[in-house]
């Protein structure tokens, strides 16, 4: 289905675009970055942190953690402040491109499990699966972002694959 030389390409496609947007929000004051602008998430600001907790949950499960809500807590208002945010997701960009780096085809093959949320229900999916929802999932949430920023006035880099530097 996908091979690990897929996961590298998205992981350097992942850091690139994030960076963009947080390039673009940097010319935003914090109400803007904050501002609800009708999206899923509302603001700018929710809807990147969302990205950076749901990107640490289904990498922990990619690397074998079976309960990543037991350690990982997902939050729309954190972090708040900008700097760190920039700073964190830096870290797990660098997390993102470390893993997809190390990996081998191989390790793609097979069922992944995890229990979600109460930790009650299990949950097993094809790995290969769960790597393609990392990267689809990151693309749907920075869409939402870059429209919203275009919409503020910002001006993020270009969206193509094609156009990865």
């Amino acid at each position: 289905m996908i091979s690990a030389d897929y996961c590298r390409l998205m992981a350097r496609y992942n850091s690139w675009q994030n960076t963009s947007l947080v390039t673009a929000a940097d010319g935003l004051t914090h109400a803007e970055r904050w501002k609800d602008r009708g999206a899923f998430f509302q603001s700018i600001a929710a809807t990147l942190n969302h990205l950076y907790w749901a990107d640490a949950l289904i990498l922990a499960r990619l690397k074998g953690n079976e309960r990543p809500e037991e350690t990982i807590t997902h939050s729309l208002t954190s972090p708040s402040d900008w700097d760190a945010f920039k700073s964190l997701r830096l870290q797990r960009n660098t997390e993102i491109e470390a893993w997809a780096a190390g990996l081998r085809d191989a390790e793609l093959d097979g069922m992944l499990v995890w229990y979600p949320g109460d930790g009650a229900t299990r949950v097993e999916r094809p790995k290969a699966n769960c790597a393609v929802e990392l990267f689809n999932h990151q693309t749907h949430h920075r869409g939402q972002v870059h429209a919203m920023l275009t919409a503020a006035g910002a001006k993020p880099e270009p969206t193509d694959l094609s156009r990865l530097p």
